[in-house]
């Protein structure tokens, strides 16, 4: 059985940036040995997103319109209003959240899936990015795997080891100051 206490990510791996101008986006790469249906649910679902993303929605994500998602965690909550852009399930996701667009792609991949995310993300945080997603799909992972660790976000997230050694990895796989907490 999986446990928080014996969760340790791998090295910062399936991550790079894109650079349009003064516009960055951190694009997320994970094979998963669940089905795209399974997957879709845990990125849509706001029972699912509960016990790994790093926010809660007020409602199920997979269809158009409009949803609040609010922060989990932060020292100072923030409820976005978000618009569900596209939503074909079960391979395609857009939306924005606080300003920034995501994009979730699911390819199958055999009897898996090759999770893509497209996050548009400030430079200065696209290494945090980074690791918090790293985290946040290796919980998701685990979850889909009926053995959950618990959503590890936000404050907590930044205080784990795991954390700040992925934090420090990917600032150099793109070429960006890690800044010290």
């Amino acid at each position: 059985m999986s446990s928080r206490e014996h969760y340790m990510p791998g090295a910062a791996s399936g991550a790079r940036i894109q650079k349009e101008g003064e516009k960055w986006t951190l694009v997320v790469v994970r094979d998963l040995s669940h089905p795209p249906e399974k997957v879709w649910r845990a990125i849509t679902q706001p029972e699912h997103l509960r016990e790994w993303a790093p926010f809660d929605s007020d409602r199920n994500l997979g269809s158009l319109g409009t949803a609040k998602l609010s922060t989990v965690g932060a020292p100072t909550q923030m409820v976005a209003e978000t618009q569900i852009k596209r939503a074909d399930e079960p391979r395609l996701l857009e939306y924005s959240w606080g300003g920034q667009d995501l994009r979730w792609e699911l390819e199958p991949q055999g009897a898996g899936t090759r999770l893509t995310l497209w996050h548009n993300i400030n430079r200065g945080f696209i290494a945090m990015g980074a690791a918090g997603w790293h985290i946040c799909f290796d919980v998701m992972d685990r979850l889909l795997a009926g053995q959950p660790i618990g959503r590890l976000v936000g404050p907590d997230a930044m205080r784990f080891d795991g954390w700040q050694r992925l934090h420090v990895e990917y600032a150099r796989q793109f070429g960006v100051e890690a800044p010290s907490f």
